[in-house]
């Protein structure tokens, strides 16, 4: 079946339903890790992102691309928000946890709004690549680590001779 020969009613079902696997997908990979966002808040965050773009995506020209912009500004600066909940500063170890699933959490609203948009190779190619990081990230610093036997700066014991 052709996108193009579908009806209203099943594009939008096809958009929510792409930016529900979006967010699910993500959301497993953070659950997995045992993160607080996991595939709820992924999930909702996708679809709501979908729901914004596809709001004002019911005509064409200049008009709609106006007010496509003026919410992916919203959703870009205002998903930060929900973001910037999931990161912790541990006091007595100095290491801020949660940067990565505030990223998952920004870049899974955005393809959100990928799909709700119906840009269907952009969704596809960028979870392609957020998919990699996640999985394969983590791995190659701590391989790059133990390679180089570089310290990052939490991991330097603070001298105390410099107050």
């Amino acid at each position: 079946m052709e996108i193009h020969n579908l009806g209203e009613a099943q594009i939008i079902v096809l958009r929510l339903s792409l930016a529900l696997l979006v967010g699910t997908v993500l959301g497993l990979n953070r659950w997995l890790h045992h993160k607080a966002a996991g595939i709820r808040t992924h999930s909702l965050v996708a679809i709501g992102s979908a729901v914004a773009i596809l709001m004002v995506s019911n005509g064409d020209g200049v008009e709609e691309l106006a007010a496509r912009s003026r919410v992916l500004q919203g959703l870009v600066a205002g998903i930060g928000f929900l973001g910037a909940g999931v990161i912790l500063h541990d006091a007595t170890s100095q290491k801020i946890h949660g940067l990565t699933t505030a990223a998952s959490i920004w870049a899974c609203a955005l393809l959100g709004a990928v799909f709700g948009a119906g840009q269907y190779l952009i969704g596809i190619m960028a979870l392609a690549a957020i998919l990699l990081v996640l999985l394969v990230g983590g791995r190659l610093e701590r391989s790059t680590k133990t390679l180089l036997g570089v310290k990052r700066e939490s991991e330097v014991p603070a001298d105390d001779s410099e107050t």
